[in-house]
């Protein structure tokens, strides 16, 4: 912007820092002033550079979804539908688990609970969690096209069972629950992957 001043802070270390607050605190928990004290600036500052609240979170779900939740992408590459759903689970555990972050997911319990106005932020984790479920319900269909999985098992029903499983990882983690203790129920999870009779 002609005239203005430059900024005095690095857009990216302060989104970490927000992502942080969200994470441990959800949208709604998160107020401007324990944001800005955390971002270390002004609320001038945090309006002019990301607009507002809700536009803060938004880019920090997109910085949490490319650093923290990035092995999700990374899964994706896998060369089997059954490597892409252990590598998502195996990586959600140690994710919600890893000593220097918050445990738990930003984007289940980032909007578990909403006051009126908040419905926008919790509405963009919906569409968030159910992108990951449609893409997942996607790799599956491809699977059972390329005979990985039978075809008389259904990837929209798989896809949620998993994205359920993945979901619960986090609350779980929560709740306290050991990495090791979350690998030990992927395992059990995994045992519902279809075969042929």
């Amino acid at each position: 912007m002609a005239g203005g001043r430059p900024r005095a802070f690095d857009v990216d270390e302060v989104l970490d820092r927000a992502l942080e607050v969200f994470w441990r605190h959800g949208y709604e928990g998160a107020g401007i002033s324990q944001l800005t004290s955390a971002m270390g600036i002004n609320p001038p500052s945090l309006y002019n550079t990301f607009g507002n609240k809700q536009e803060l979170f938004r880019q920090v779900l997109d910085r949490y979804a490319d650093g923290p939740a990035g092995y999700m992408q990374k899964a994706f590459t896998e060369p089997t539908a059954l490597q892409v759903v252990e590598a998502l689970l195996h990586g959600g555990a140690d994710a919600t688990t890893r000593p220097d972050c918050p445990p738990g997911c930003l984007t289940l319990q980032g909007g578990l609970a909403a006051a009126p106005g908040s419905e926008q932020a919790v509405a963009e984790l919906a569409r968030r969690r159910a992108a990951g479920e449609t893409a997942l319900r996607a790799r599956l269909e491809r699977a059972q096209d390329e005979g990985e999985i039978p075809a008389d098992a259904s990837p929209a029903d798989l896809a949620r069972f998993f994205a359920t499983v993945f979901q619960g990882l986090a609350v779980q983690a929560v709740g306290g629950a050991s990495s090791e203790e979350l690998h030990r129920v992927i395992d059990l999870a995994m045992k519902a992957w279809p075969t042929a009779d």
